[in-house]
């Protein structure tokens, strides 16, 4: 088995930092995590805000603490720093080699996909940013890792893609009629999602749109691992 994960952004139209930040780490005891974080200060949005969250919660991942309480942890720092001054919506995914496990983690409004056996499943249950207070809890489901399983994260960017014109993206059917058609690769999910967004929005997002996908896959290649990252730079 193979686990795959694609990351694609873009910043709102206009700005040269994104709001948004995606990191990704290796499990101590086996496997890999993916971070994103939507910083807002002083309801704006805020690259500082994202980065100290997504530091915050891969330092612990990465000293062996558990999602949930390295969660719970950087939610408790991020609230004592600025004394509940700041929100981050964040997002958390991670293969964990040790359990044998998906471990899908959310603190923010924003849904989450789950694909499985062909069914899309839209992972809505309640759940808040942290930063406004102590004890945030963040949403957590845990699955055991199989073929072809595949988890999208997106940012609120994507998701409230042409919204103001009244045409906002269904991202849950969007993704189903995908699927039907095709055995997407996370990569194409990830850009094929990031292209209707933008589309949506007329070609200048009008927020940060961030989108991660992770998936399984029963086809390993090799027994290489590889990463590609490609970063646009103003002339």
């Amino acid at each position: 088995m193979e686990i795959k994960i694609a990351i694609a952004k873009i910043d709102k139209h206009g700005s040269s930092n994104s709001g948004d930040t995606v990191e990704i780490t290796e499990r101590p005891n086996g496997g890999i995590s993916v971070v994103m974080a939507d910083g807002q200060l002083n309801q704006r949005d805020s690259k500082a805000i994202s980065t100290l969250v997504s530091h915050l919660v891969i330092d612990h991942i990465s000293g062996g603490i558990r999602d949930g309480a390295s969660i719970r942890t950087a939610a408790s720092q991020l609230f004592t720093e600025y004394n509940g001054g700041v929100q981050a919506n964040l997002w958390v995914i991670s293969a964990d080699l040790q359990t044998n496990t998906i471990i899908i983690s959310r603190n923010n409004p924003i849904p989450m996909l789950l694909i499985s056996e062909e069914i899309v499943d839209c992972l809505t249950s309640a759940s808040e940013p942290i930063g406004g207070r102590v004890d945030v809890e963040p949403t957590i489901i845990e699955l055991p890792i199989t073929p072809e399983m595949t988890v999208i994260a997106f940012s609120d960017g994507v998701f409230e893609a042409g919204r103001h014109l009244q045409q906002g993206l269904d991202i849950c059917t969007t993704i189903e009629a995908l699927i039907d058609e095709q055995e997407p690769t996370a990569k194409e999910i990830a850009e094929y999602l990031l292209q209707r967004a933008i589309r949506l929005d007329e070609g200048k997002p009008r927020d940060d749109m961030s989108i991660v996908v992770l998936q399984t896959s029963s086809r390993p290649t090799d027994t290489i691992r590889r990463m590609s990252i490609s970063l646009p730079l103003d002339s």
